[in-house]
């Protein structure tokens, strides 16, 4: 007998205050994980799951009752749809795009684009081809009035919808009235709407005869088109009334307008002049211009003299304009050069003392002195210009201060009588606009034209395929829904029964058997040999838990507990009822791990039956725990220690329960992996979502004392060769260890030894 956990105090004590110092160190540094391991552990934790094999045995065993009614449902509903009478849709669509060109536009809308339809404009122009008013249109031109499919007073009342009036579930028709009845009528066999993401309006109708269909159809198309073309007749109609009589007002008072001008410019002489300008404001220009070429004339005349006048005084050539265009200068001037050609031509022959030199020399001095006397007569006429225009710069300058006077004197009734034209002119822009809207409003009376905004893109036509009933579609619903509704009502039957609670014997005493749970037994997982255990009911009492003294009863049979029944059910219920002081289970053996391993899985089945239990394997790996897993090859202990598999991973389910199982994991001979300070957190984590965690520490040898005693309860199975003070110091020295209480299970017995039957789990 050896426990890691069982030495002396003296012994003990070091290693207990090393492991208690390092726990508390790895739990403040591991505190924030605590929290998330335990969420983690809560959301994989599944509701327990369900036979799909057993339900589906249960529906083939009563498949008659399945394909019977399913049979019968689709024979009534293949006759229904037969007996219906059909009904035949036609379809007609109108386009809205405002086929209102430009040329019929008004005229202050023909510079302008006009804005595409949004959807709630043609979502209006569906409720105008279900208006009132054109469904009378159309029952009148059809006369839908005079057949019994449309007023099904005509061809009498069924005793049924009689009935069904007399309750109030429909409307009597006979306290309709013929127009209302017809109209319900209609109105049920019409559709229009708007097909989506345009703006073409789908107008369906249907009827018995499949020409009335197509007749109506087109009808409502052609019958839309002829309420917007009088609805824009009539617009026009009362816009050209309106017109009209603001028209003539106006007329009246553009008159008044235009004399009060005319009378107001006569007592004021504000008359007009070219240019629309009054005749003072015209002559203050005129005048202003005449000074300005006067002003210029008499510079230009005293520049060119004062020219000339310097020219002379320097004794300079004479080179002016005015003195060389002078006619008297130019034949001077010819008889000059003729003479000096001739002095030139005699110098050559004769002296300068010579006769005929000297007369022409005297004859060149007397034409330069006529050039000059002449340039001075024509600088001393410019001078005269210069005077004269100065004298009539003078004038009009008198003459500017006079219009300037006289134009400040009129000007309050100059503003005066554009205040009036501005009136006049207001008033005639008007009546000329009103008029042009007139001609307008009056053009567009016509029908002809004025076309609405919408126009048939497609016309009903007739068909022969009925629109009602649809009759595949029908029968297969029908059927299916009878199929769906019979395996259902057959489905949840078994779930109810599979779900229903055990019955109360299970509970009651020690006198009634307990219920067995069916397990299929597994091969070829473990060994060649079977593992197996059969324990007696031998409890020990604990301080911790005190156990009721066995009642003797007959073995029985379990194919899947480890121990026999009674004693190990007993304790099931005396750790149920000691709430939350048993919530944590360690199971702890003398002999082989597999023992314990099966004794615990045994414990944790029967603790399932009342709360959620989750069963830990903290020894080697067992391959029991990997036969009654749903995921045999599902990582464990080890795994999560190493980093290589997360907490949800590491939760399987218990094949034959609804216990939660957590393997040792691949590396689970790694026993150094038992030191880390995250599988006490783990723990932790499932006893904050598990009602009982079970511990299968096996032997114990290598296992932390705190990791199983804190707060937990202990199961032991000890040597059959142990007597009762070795026992009663076995409990001793895990009670002092920190459990908070102790029980003695019989022990493992030779399965062979007293004929009962065995337990094996393969």
């Amino acid at each position: 007998m050896r426990l890691a956990f069982w030495r002396r105090e003296a012994e003990a004590a070091p290693a207990d205050v090393a492991a208690a110092s390092a726990n508390s160190s790895t739990q403040a540094a591991f505190a924030p994980a605590r929290g998330a391991a335990a969420r983690e552990a809560m959301a994989v934790v599944e509701p327990d799951g369900l036979d799909l094999r057993v339900i589906g045995q249960a529906l083939l065993r009563r498949k008659y009752w399945i394909l019977g009614p399913t049979l019968l449902a689709a024979v009534l509903s293949i006759v229904a749809v037969n007996l219906v009478t059909p009904r035949y849709k036609s379809e007609a669509r109108i386009l809205i795009d405002g086929r209102e060109n430009v040329f019929l536009r008004p005229n202050g809308e023909r510079a302008e684009e006009r804005t595409a339809l949004d959807p709630e404009a043609v979502t209006s122009q569906v409720q105008l081809v279900l208006s009132r008013d054109l469904a009378r249109d159309v029952i009148k031109e059809n006369k839908l009035a005079e057949r019994p499919e449309f007023d099904p007073v005509l061809k009498g009342i069924s005793p049924l919808k009689s009935l069904l009036a007399l309750f109030g579930i429909i409307r009597d028709p006979f306290k309709m009235t013929p127009e209302e009845r017809v109209l319900d009528a209609y109105y049920e066999r019409l559709a229009a709407f708007a097909v989506d993401k345009s703006r073409v309006i789908a107008v369906e109708f249907q009827s018995q005869d499949p020409d009335l269909a197509a007749r109506v159809a087109n009808s409502i198309a052609n019958g839309y088109l002829v309420l917007q073309q009088a609805a824009k007749q009539n617009q026009a109609r009362s816009a050209g009334q309106w017109l009209s009589g603001e028209i003539d007002g106006l007329r009246q008072k553009v008159a008044e307008s235009e004399a009060k001008v005319e009378d107001f410019r006569s007592k004021s002489s504000l008359f007009v002049g070219t240019n629309n300008t009054t005749l003072s404001n015209q002559q203050l220009g005129e005048i202003n211009s005449q000074l300005t070429s006067a002003r210029a004339q008499k510079s230009d005349a005293e520049s060119k003299a004062r020219l000339i006048r310097e020219m002379l005084q320097s004794g300079r050539p004479i080179e002016a304009s005015e003195v060389l265009n002078s006619e008297l200068v130019r034949r001077l001037t010819e008889q000059r050069i003729t003479l000096q050609g001739q002095l030139a031509e005699q110098s050559s022959t004769l002296l300068d003392g010579h006769p005929r030199i000297k007369e022409l020399k005297a004859q060149i001095g007397d034409l330069d002195r006529q050039l000059r006397d002449e340039a001075s007569k024509i600088s001393r006429s410019l001078e005269n210009d210069a005077r004269i225009a100065g004298a009539r710069v003078d004038s009009l300058t008198a003459s500017l201060d006079q219009m300037k006077r006289q134009a400040s004197s009129t000007n309050g009734q100059d503003v005066q009588l554009r205040a009036l034209e501005r009136e006049a002119k207001a008033q005639r822009d008007l009546l000329e606009s009103y008029l042009a809207k007139y001609r307008e409003a009056t053009a567009r009376e016509s029908i002809d034209t004025g076309p609405s905004d919408g126009r048939i893109i497609s016309r009903a036509i007739v068909t022969n395929v009925p629109a009602y009933p649809k009759k595949m579609p029908i029968v297969l619903i029908a059927t299916l829904a009878t199929l769906m509704l019979s395996a259902g009502s057959i489905a949840s039957g078994e779930l109810l029964r599979m779900t229903a609670p055990r019955s109360v014997a299970e509970d009651a005493g020690a006198a009634a058997a307990p219920a067995l749970i069916s397990e299929p037994r597994f091969t070829g997982i473990m060994s060649s040999r079977t593992l197996s255990l059969q324990m007696h009911v031998q409890p020990a009492p604990a301080p911790g838990m005190t156990l009721p003294p066995p009642v003797p009863r007959p073995p029985v049979s379990h194919p899947h507990l480890a121990a026999p029944v009674p004693e190990i059910e007993r304790v099931a219920r005396d750790l149920q009822a000691a709430g939350v002081s048993a919530r944590k289970i360690t199971m702890i053996g003398v002999g082989q791990n597999e023992s314990v391993t099966l004794t615990a899985l045994t414990l944790a089945r029967l603790l399932s039956r009342k709360g959620k239990v989750v069963m830990v394997e903290l020894s080697l790996s067992s391959p029991t725990v990997g036969a009654v897993s749903s995921d045999p090859m599902a990582p464990g202990l080890s795994d999560l220690m190493l980093g290589s598999a997360s907490f949800g991973q590491i939760i399987s389910r218990d094949r034959l329960s609804q216990v939660h199982l957590v393997g040792a994991g691949r590396a689970s001979k790694d026993r150094t992996l038992l030191q880390s300070p995250r599988l006490a957190l783990a723990i932790d984590a499932l006893l904050r979502v598990y009602d009982h965690v079970v511990l299968d520490a096996g032997t114990a040898v290598d296992l932390p004392a705190t990791l199983l005693s804190t707060d937990a309860q202990a199961i032991v199975i000890p040597d059959p060769a142990m007597d009762a003070d070795a026992r009663a110091f076995m409990a001793e020295q895990l009670r002092a260890t920190g459990f908070l209480g102790v029980t003695m299970l019989s022990g493992p017995a030779d399965p062979l030894d007293d004929g009962h039957p065995t337990v094996a789990a393969a």
